[in-house]
Formats: structure tokens, sequence, C-alpha cells
């Protein structure tokens, strides 16, 4: 659980909740998707939130990415007050404070790799010539760059996760939130994503919180959150798991 926080501390965090509830009422019967959570992640932290399904760590992933508004408690990312925002201006906060990794990619079918890469500038009224060296830098850095014009369907499972990060990360976000990113891959190419993960998250300074189910994947971050019931049962030091050569 979250600890009593100072408005220094709570200047320095870059994801701050209090308190958030998620209710749903079904057949008349309210429902707790999340049940009070208290959270805080500094700049620059990798923090792992693991926990079944059902336990309520996809609903917080979406309510920090003002996918989803909370019921009750407070949220803040890098300061700002995201249930405060309207869905077009959340929308527009996402694309350029918060890069999504998603467990099924999310990318476009009937666009190239450096299209899909580049959609969040596009959304934001840059041209691709202008941007395509950024979008062609990411790809070389992840190991992409003979696959930067070839269409989706000519790539693997770990080719498209790489391409899903080259794309959480071209806006420069502050914030990555990845959501079972390697739930769809098998257990060499996830530990590949993991490690890709945690060093460009290291190199940039970005703050990253990935939620999983997954034991192991625990071990490539800095800090472990167990979630049961919609609550936070355990917040602690990432246990050092074997790792295999990156």
């Amino acid at each position: 659980m979250c600890p009593d926080q100072s408005p220094n501390q709570d200047i320095a965090a870059a994801i701050l909740a209090r308190d958030v509830t998620v209710t749903y009422v079904g057949h008349g019967v309210p429902v707790n998707a999340l049940a009070g959570v208290d959270l805080q992640v500094s700049k620059g932290e990798f923090v792992c939130v693991l926990g079944r399904s059902g336990s309520g760590k996809s609903t917080l992933l979406h309510v920090f990415a003002a996918l989803q508004y909370p019921t009750s408690g407070e949220v803040r990312i890098g300061g700002v007050d995201v249930q405060s925002l309207s869905l077009d201006d959340a929308a527009r906060w996402r694309r350029r404070q918060v890069g999504m990794v998603h467990q099924f990619f999310n990318l476009i079918p009937t666009l190239s790799v450096v299209q899909n890469v580049a959609t969040p500038l596009l959304l934001e009224g840059q041209r691709l010539r202008h941007v395509r060296a950024r979008v062609e830098g990411l790809l070389d850095e992840l190991g992409m760059a003979d696959r930067r014009n070839h269409s989706l369907g000519e790539l693997s499972g770990g080719e498209m996760q790489r391409v899903a990060l080259a794309r959480a990360l071209v806006a420069d976000p502050s914030v990555i939130l990845a959501d079972e990113p390697t739930g769809n891959l098998d257990s060499r190419t996830g530990h590949m994503i993991l490690a890709l993960l945690a060093r460009l998250a290291r190199d940039r300074g970005v703050t990253l919180v990935m939620v999983t189910h997954d034991l192991t994947a625990t071990s490539y971050a800095e800090r472990v959150v167990t979630m049961e019931d919609g609550r936070i049962v355990n917040d602690l030091a990432a246990p050092q798991l074997a790792r295999p050569v990156e």
C-alpha cells in the first residue's frame, strides 16, 4: 500500500492514486473492480502489477490511462488530474504523455510498420515525411530496421510487439502502461520483450507500469504490487529471479 505522502512526494510522483474505487452495478448488485487502491509510482520506476484474472489489475491500468474513470478517489499522472479530462482531452493527453502496449498489439493491419509506429504523431497532424527519421530510428533501436516497410502480415508475434513498443515510444511519453505485453508470445520471445521494456524504460527515464499474471515477468521490474479482489495486498521490491541471457 502507498505510505503517507508529503506534498513534496506528491510532486515527485509520476503516478499517484488515492482511495480509488471502480464500482459496477449488475443485476442491481454493486461489484467493486477496484476497492480503495492507494499507489504511488516514482518517476523512472518500473512497477509490475501482479494478479490473477479478475483481481483488478487491468482496470487499474485503464484508470491510469484515462480509458476508464474511477467511481471515486483521486488519480494524478505527471500532476494531471486524469479523471477531470473530457473524452477528447483524455485522447489527446494519452497520445502525448502515455505509451500503451497491449497483449494483442492493437496495430492497424492495413498500414505498414512505419505507418503504424507513426500513428500517434499523424493523429497530432504531423506529416509522415517529417517524422520518418524519428520512426526509423526507433525501429533501428528495436532491431526492426529491415522490417520498416513490411506489412503486418509479414511479421512474427515478437516483431509485432516490437512495432507496438516503438509506437508507444514515438511521442516521447513520460509513462508507459503495458497490459500483459507477453501474454500472446512464446516464453523466449516474451523474455526478449520484457528485457527490451526494462532497458528502454531505464535508458529513457520513462515510468513503466506493467500488469501481468506471470510471476517470472516480475524479475524484470524494480517493484511488484500484488492485487486480489480489487485491492493491493502486497507492495514489495521485485524478487531477483534468474533471467535468460538478453
